[in-house]
């Protein structure tokens, strides 16, 4: 066996026939071809050629020297002593003394000259008096430290620290934020599901299971937004819900099927009580309020069907009184014409009043010692074309009001009897919600549809807010902390915003509340001048209505006499239809007339409503007691009218009491009885 040579290692041989091998390759090089368009006859007709044009660029800068020859001014100084005041020089010789008294008399003569001297002289007061108070050639203030001012200016402005989110996906409504009266570290968030009124509904998502179910609300501690601190949950959709501030353990809610609700905020979860369905709303429950009482369980429900409700925890069987929100109150209620109740306000301070506020705009002042309607419903006011959103007390001035709806925030007052107060703020967007500040008397807080968060004072400006903070949702709900320091914002997503205020947000200054107080009874002094203006207006048109129908009358007995005067002279006194006619044109004697017909119809009414009776004798009646001794059966008596006089009296004894039913053409009395009549028949 021998070797492989080392050229022959790394060779393959391949076998094959020539009719196999295919045709011979030609390769050829070409441009690459992307694109070709034929050229257009018609397209080449409308083509010109263009003349030549030259231009020309520079890119560096330009610069040009020129010289210009201006015209000297000459200046001169002149100065003019006015020791006694200036003169006419063409009218008056300044040397003369006869020309210059005589033209100071003419002068003094005019009625401009003394309102001239007299803005003349203040004029002249006022730059002497500034001139003396400071010396204008000197910097004042220049060697004081920039720190020394900061402590003057005050921060108003807030910013959000943390956002509460609903626990459940996709996020509820958020109704309302509230405080923890006990612990002010916490606060009650109330949520609805809205989705869960709809037919096709699907069931949320819970990232934390353990807290309840979709219809629940949580309290949230404010250092901690992933977790809540409790839950409170139901089987029906709740609407609202609200603390008691008395009882820290107290919480009612309303539901969205009309019902009222407690539970205990120590024990968590679901309800205590419940009232049954029979009794409870027939719409949703949408307003709640605590009112004042000994044992602290007693509390108002309203609902959009029109009806508020007085509630006690300790009994949710039945209410204890139940009221229509009527505009024209009266003993018989009837629920087509009742408001839908929004809001419920209630202040323990004034323990007999509660506000009411409708769905169609009006203010309703509630009287909790009243027992008919009338008497509950002292007053009420329209004072929007819409809901009322809102109405929260100034927590320093408890007798005013902010009320909020539509596209407007008003300041009421109870001060008023006839019409609130007419300070009012209005805005663009509509307003769902406001709430006074607990730091500031003068500062209150709305909020808008589009997410516009606007801070007011009173004292500042009354046309734009000191400070507007834009959140981009629709807002639900405000509520401030106790101490002012914090601001709950909650959103139509289910978002609730914790923002921090700056000092000037928080603390007053030493003469705020007197200012505050001020503009109140300006604004109530204002609002009882303009009620005295209307009133005087309305008597006045009375009067010309009076002086007016006074003027026609008399125009029209005139227009009587003269077509009696111009008929007298043309009729027949002999005849019996023209001396009617003649009668009747008289005005006297219509009078006398109509005065004479009213007379006889009054008298034929009286005579309808009178009844007869024979009152008995003391004979009279010891007869009686003795024919029921002697069992003796009554003859009844028969009386009759006969023309022209009555017929004889039977010998039969009459009954002691006869009554005769008088009729309106003729009144039939029973004769008195003859006493030996009755000896005889009796003996």
């Amino acid at each position: 066996m021998g070797t492989l040579s080392p050229a022959h290692v790394n060779q393959f041989i391949f076998s094959r026939e020539r009719r196999r091998f295919g045709r011979q390759c030609v390769f050829s090089d070409r441009n690459e071809l992307l694109l070709s368009v034929n050229p257009s006859a018609k397209l080449r007709m409308k083509y010109v050629l263009a003349n030549p044009v030259n231009k020309s660029t520079q890119l560096s800068d330009q610069s040009a020297a020129s010289t210009i020859e201006t015209e000297n001014v000459t200046f001169d100084q002149h100065g003019m002593n006015h020791f006694e005041g200036g003169w006419n020089i063409k009218e008056v010789n300044v040397n003369d003394e006869e020309s210059t008294n005589r033209y100071r008399k003419k002068v003094e003569r005019e009625d401009t000259w003394g309102v001239e001297v007299g803005r003349l002289l203040r004029d002249t007061m006022s730059i002497a008096q500034q001139n003396n108070a400071i010396n204008i050639y000197q910097n004042h203030f220049e060697d004081l430290p920039e720190e020394l001012g900061s402590g003057i200016k005050m921060e108003i402005s807030g910013r959000t620290i943390n956002i509460f989110r609903d626990l459940w996906r996709p996020q509820r409504h958020l109704t309302m934020c509230e405080w923890m009266p006990s612990n002010p570290t916490e606060f009650l968030a109330v949520y609805s599901n809205l989705k869960r009124l709809k037919k096709s509904y699907k069931r949320l998502i819970n990232r934390m299971p353990d807290f309840g179910n979709d219809n629940s609300f949580y309290i949230w501690d404010i250092y901690d937004p992933i977790k809540p601190l409790a839950f409170f949950e139901n089987r029906g959709v709740v609407s609202f819900a609200k603390l008691c501030i008395k009882d820290e353990n107290a919480l009612i809610g309303g539901l969205y099927s009309g019902k009222v609700c407690l539970w205990n905020i120590a024990d968590y979860g679901s309800p205590k009580r419940s009232c049954p369905l029979e009794v409870a709303h027939r719409e949703v429950t949408s307003a709640l309020c605590w009112v004042h009482s000994k044992s602290n369980t007693e509390f108002y429900s309203g609902s959009l069907d029109g009806s508020v409700k007085y509630w006690d925890t300790r009994d949710l069987k039945m209410p204890t009184q139940e009221l229509l929100l009527e505009p024209n109150t009266s003993d018989i209620q009837d629920r087509q014409n009742s408001h839908g109740v929004t809001v419920l306000e209630f202040e323990y301070t004034i323990p007999v009043r509660y506000i009411v506020g409708s769905d169609m705009g009006y203010v309703f002042v509630g009287n909790r010692k009243g027992v008919t309607p009338s008497e509950t419903l002292l007053s009420q006011y329209q004072l929007f074309a819409g809901p009322i959103r809102s109405i929260v007390r100034n927590p320093f001035f408890v007798k005013n009001f902010l009320v909020i709806g539509d596209w407007r925030a008003r300041i009421w007052s109870e001060e008023y009897k006839n019409s609130p107060t007419t300070m009012y703020i209005k805005r663009q967007n509509q307003l769902t919600c406001g709430t006074w500040s607990t730091g500031r008397c003068s500062l209150f807080v709305t909020g808008d549809s589009v997410g516009n968060l606007e801070f007011w004072d009173l004292l500042m400006s009354h046309r734009t807010p000191i400070l507007s903070i834009p959140l981009r949702q629709r807002i639900t709900h405000i509520a401030f902390h106790p101490d002012a320091e914090y601001l709950t914002v909650g959103l139509v997503t289910g978002d609730i915003q914790l923002m921090r205020l700056d000092e000037g947000m928080l603390t007053a200054t030493i003469k705020e509340k007197a200012l505050i107080a001020a503009l109140f009874e300006r604004e109530i002094s204002r609002g009882k001048l303009l009620e005295s203006r209307e009133e005087e207006i309305k008597l006045k048109q009375r009067n010309t209505v009076l002086l007016a129908e006074a003027a026609e009358r008399k125009a029209e007995e005139e227009q009587y006499l003269e077509m009696a005067r111009a008929f007298s002279l043309q009729i027949d006194p002999d005849n019996a239809e023209d001396f009617l006619r003649l009668i009747e044109l008289d005005g006297d004697f219509r009078k006398a007339l109509g005065d004479f017909h009213e007379a006889i119809h009054s008298v034929s009414k009286k005579r309808s409503e009178r009844h007869f009776s024979n009152e008995l004798t003391v004979f009279e009646a010891g007869y009686e007691s003795f024919t029921e001794l002697k069992t003796e059966s009554k003859p009844e008596i028969q009386l009759t009218l006969q023309e022209p006089e009555l017929e004889p009296e039977p010998e039969t004894v009459p009954p002691p009491e006869a009554e005769v039913v008088p009729t309106e053409a003729t009144d039939i009395v029973a004769p008195p009885a003859d006493r030996s009549t009755l000896l005889k028949n009796s003996f």
